[in-house]
């Protein structure tokens, strides 16, 4: 058997706990099987849902200890609906992981801003992670974070948490705020020219909706950031994972294969071609 075709088999994974996040959005704890490699911040894996399919989903925490790999699902697919069918206990397919994730190596002893947009914060959180549990490594974080609506709002009680981290800077926006709602108002993106960064010394990840993406790049570049310095995780049209059923294809690169995590500077000739 081939190397292509052994790494489409998936490996039998246990789900070891079961968190809801919101009203159409649920964390899933899987236990990695053995021989497999942790996960880094950006990478994703392949989950399949027995007599169902699969479905790429952006790895949102790691504990290496145990190797349990947390994956935050909303349920808008065919396939990722059924995930609210999984419970505590149950096994599903694996396979990863897979992709390209984010720089973290380039980052180090820089300035670091975050910007997620609605279900684009899950991908980020193991940059949160990281920088937290080595906060000397890396200079000043500031991390932007929107959704639509205040219901939509990811991972809350952490929130204290993030603001805990030393030299660290969080803001959160709805666009259509509860009456209750006391913080920001409008689309994330509002909140990147408010910010006070030196884009000399800093990077910026961002993840979301491509509409949110775009809108971020554009920003960040009359912000004063160059486009080497700017990084967006496209996890869009994914299917194989390896790079074989160009489902993912975008000019000659792969999303799955390439990226999913890719500098600016790299697909600005295939993505957005008529703004940047």
């Amino acid at each position: 058997m081939s190397k292509h075709m052994a790494n489409l088999i998936p490996l039998k994974a246990l789900i070891t706990h079961v968190k809801t996040e919101t009203r159409n959005v649920k964390t899933y704890y899987v236990k990695l099987p053995n021989g497999v490699e942790p996960p880094k911040p950006g990478q994703f894996n392949m989950l399949y849902v027995h007599g169902v399919g699969e479905v790429p989903i952006s790895v949102s925490d790691l504990d290496e200890k145990s190797r349990v790999v947390a994956h935050t699902v909303r349920f808008v697919g065919s396939v990722t609906k059924t995930f609210e069918l999984i419970r505590e206990g149950d096994v599903i397919g694996f396979r990863g992981p897979y992709g390209i994730g984010w720089p973290m190596d380039a980052i180090v002893g820089k300035d670091i801003v975050l910007i997620a947009g609605g279900i684009g914060l899950p991908p980020l959180r193991p940059v949160i992670r990281e920088v937290a549990r080595n906060r000397s490594a890396y200079g000043k974080l500031i991390i932007l974070y929107g959704t639509r609506t205040v219901e939509d709002l990811l991972f809350t009680y952490e929130y204290d948490y993030y603001k805990s981290i030393p030299n660290t800077e969080f803001y959160v926006t709805v666009d259509k705020p509860s009456e209750s709602w006391r913080s920001n108002v409008g689309v994330v993106t509002n909140l990147i020219k408010h910010v006070n960064i030196d884009p000399s010394k800093s990077y910026a990840f961002v993840c979301g909706p491509e509409m949110m993406m775009k809108s971020a790049a554009q920003e960040l570049l009359e912000k004063g950031f160059k486009m080497n310095k700017i990084y967006l995780s496209l996890e869009r049209r994914m299917k194989c994972g390896v790079g074989l059923c160009g489902h993912c294809q975008m000019g000659p690169y792969f999303v799955c294969k390439h990226g999913p995590v890719f500098p600016l500077w790299f697909i600005s000739k295939y993505f957005w071609v008529d703004q940047i």
